[in-house]
């Protein structure tokens, strides 16, 4: 019996000297993102890539000595929903930095909040919300961004077709959310700069199944390419219709052509979308990358990682922030603000290697150079032909 009593004390002591040390209470990220609905592959992959980071991190010893404790929560991609979602965030968990949203809607909801309370917003998905813009009614700016912005997308959108492809006659279609709304005026201003008009302008709704009318208008027109701003459930629904019509013309667009929910719901009817992307599962090339997708892979139990961008997004930004709270030597939201705008060791991440991400003026981490554009072929995205 004491034989076994020792043993058990043994064994005890042993996990409890592995386990890290922490001092003081943990410093709480706020985490927030449609974790329901149409929109969940990229909520899911960005809040599994942000909790991949606060394990590693964690597991090393966290940050300044405290654990990272993540508060998520499901803003379900309404907008009054986020609003109170960050008010509860900031106010009443009263969280050191936030991380997300996914959806434009969302973002312009919440993101004063944050701002008031001073408290870092690192904008990891969503395309559309203003970010250096915010600079002029916010000179003290507190949201930053990790994903790529609308102009930068808008612009490979419509490079891919009208110069890449020599496509004379365009169609844009959008939903009419202020995600497909403001990724519409930005492909229409990247097309007016090629003196190019869109043959036919159309838009559909959240939820929309049928799409034929507005594709019998574009065929109409002589639309060579459709080019689009959605979510995942409906651009199939415009791939599947394209199908239904006998119609093919290209589909090139945002981001979110890479969804879980398009590739699976549009089956062969989606080979050939191309969208601009940040990463590439079937891409990946470095050590850090390959990595990055074994452990995802072996932690969510997934083989394609449902929004395999949302979720490299997650995942970096979350060691950027926990890289600026250590050089802050702490978490008030000033000093981890002026961190991020200034930091002074470079960080190896999935998507690149993070020097100096932000700056005073600047607060979008990711340029062109960063972006690259992917293909739907045979259930996954692939990466661009060499």
């Amino acid at each position: 019996m004491r034989t076994v009593s020792k043993r058990v004390f043994s064994l005890l002591a042993a996990a409890l000297l592995a386990a890290p040390a922490f001092a003081a209470d943990p410093i709480k990220i706020g985490v927030y993102g449609p974790f329901s609905g149409g929109s969940s592959p990229m909520g899911l992959s960005m809040r599994n890539g942000v909790r991949l980071a606060a394990d590693e991190i964690n597991a090393k010893g966290g940050v300044l000595g405290r654990k990272i404790e993540l508060v998520d929560r499901d803003d379900q991609a309404v907008n009054e929903r986020g609003a109170q979602v960050m008010q509860d965030l900031v106010s009443n968990e009263k969280v050191s930095a936030v991380l997300g949203p996914i959806n434009t809607g969302v973002a312009l909801a919440s993101y004063k909040y944050p701002m008031e309370a001073k408290v870092p917003l690192l904008i990891n998905v969503s395309a559309g919300a203003p970010v250096n813009e915010l600079f002029k009614d916010y000179p003290d700016n507190y949201v930053f961004r990790l994903a790529a912005g609308d102009p930068i997308q808008a612009e490979m959108i419509v490079s891919e077709g009208v110069d890449k492809r020599k496509f004379k006659k365009v169609a844009v279609l959008c939903d009419d959310t202020n995600y497909g709304q403001n990724g519409r005026q930005k492909m229409e201003d990247a097309l007016a700069a090629r003196k190019v008009t869109p043959v036919y302008i159309g838009k559909f709704k959240i939820k929309d199944t049928d799409m034929t009318p507005q594709l019998q208008e574009a065929r109409k027109a002589g639309a060579e390419a459709i080019l689009t701003y959605g979510i995942g459930p409906e651009l199939a629904q415009l791939a599947n219709g394209m199908q239904k019509l006998g119609w093919k013309v290209p589909m090139i667009g945002s981001w979110t052509l890479s969804m879980s929910n398009f590739i699976d719901a549009a089956g062969p009817n989606g080979d050939g979308a191309t969208m601009p992307q940040t990463f590439i599962q079937a891409g990946a090339s470095t050590a850090k990358a390959k990595q990055f997708i074994a452990d995802y892979q072996k932690k969510f139990t997934v083989e394609r990682i449902p929004s395999a961008v949302a979720a490299a997004q997650g995942y970096d930004s979350m060691y950027v922030l926990a890289q600026a709270i250590e050089q802050a030597g702490g978490t008030e939201g000033p000093k981890i603000k002026a961190s991020l705008e200034d930091l002074k060791k470079p960080y190896a991440g999935v998507i690149a290697t993070w020097a100096k991400p932000f700056s005073k003026t600047d607060h979008e981490a990711i340029h062109r150079e960063h972006v690259v554009m992917g293909v739907v072929g045979k259930g996954e995205v692939l990466p661009p032909a060499k």
